[in-house]
């Protein structure tokens, strides 16, 4: 197998280490292999599949499609993982991305191997590193021009840095928290409201926690008119960052009246005094039928 070949799968190898291995995945290498992997790999495995003669395309051709059909084969990948049980996520996407690349590999590999060996594409790794540095540091540059040179390739240096920083420690949105209520069938329609003494009727009762930390919630559900108010409901929810909690509750009136509010209140870090998000739902409530 080809020198380029082998280092494409080497680097699958190691971006999947940097995922899944506990101590590795939290550094900023991750963002980094990551970034390549769904931005060059699969773009140039393909290209290799598809070109194995040398003479096919030339290396900046080969390099701009990699970058091309990388851009075009990875939201491909996505939207047919958004038609399956397993969605568009972490695990789905990478065991997708590996196998492509892979077969990408096996068959560029196999389709070389049934070409003379002077026509097969290969990178001369040693030959590409004396051509670079020939262009970066001429023989005939004086020294201006090297010291420019030098200032240059920091440059970007440190600007491939800074875009793998803003990757990697992206900046933090605003804090909030969704706090929603749907029917029984799950959507925002067909709500319980009207009622008869003793009988009993839910909803689904929503929170997605979006504040970059771990929150403790006091659910209340209250019953107010003119007359009474009484608690109905009441819970404590903690609730991840990035984590929803999402449960179905019966609602039960135990008194009679019309157009009364019922009140889902949300308390945030055990502070009763005011709801961090409330929503309410107008409801009647009548006698039972007498037979």
């Amino acid at each position: 197998m080809a020198h380029d070949l082998k280092l494409i799968l080497g680097f699958t190898i190691l971006t999947l280490a940097f995922i899944y291995i506990p101590f590795l995945n939290e550094t900023i290498i991750r963002s980094a292999l990551g970034l390549v992997m769904v931005l060059f790999i699969p773009g140039y495995s393909l290209i290799a599949a598809l070109f194995p003669n040398k003479k096919d395309i030339d290396g900046i051709e080969r390099a701009a499609l990699s970058f091309g059909l990388s851009i075009a084969v990875v939201p491909l990948i996505g939207l047919g993982l958004n038609f399956t049980p397993w969605g568009i996520r972490l695990d789905p996407i990478t065991v997708c991305l590996t196998v492509f690349t892979i077969i990408c590999v096996l068959i560029a590999n196999k389709r070389r191997h049934a070409l003379p060996p002077d026509e097969r594409f290969s990178v001369d790794f040693n030959k590409a590193f004396v051509e670079l540095r020939s262009e970066i540091f001429p023989k005939s540059e004086g020294r201006l021009d090297r010291i420019l040179t030098v200032i240059l390739i920091i440059s970007i240096l440190v600007s491939v840095s800074m875009v793998v920083y803003v990757i990697a420690v992206p900046k933090q949105g605003e804090k909030f928290t969704e706090f929603y209520i749907l029917g029984p069938s799950g959507k925002a329609e067909n709500y319980p409201t009207k009622f008869v003494l003793g009988d009993s009727k839910s909803v689904i009762v929503g929170i997605v926690n979006h504040e970059y930390r771990d929150m403790t919630y006091d659910l209340v559900l209250k019953l107010n008119d003119s007359i009474r108010s009484g608690m109905i409901y009441q819970d404590k929810i903690t609730v991840a960052h990035n984590q929803t909690w999402e449960n179905v509750i019966d609602i039960k009136p135990d008194y009679v009246g019309t157009n009364m509010k019922l009140e889902f209140l949300l308390y945030a870090d055990g502070n009763m005094t005011e709801p961090y998000r409330d929503l309410h739902l107008w409801i009647n409530v009548s006698e039972p039928l007498k037979r």
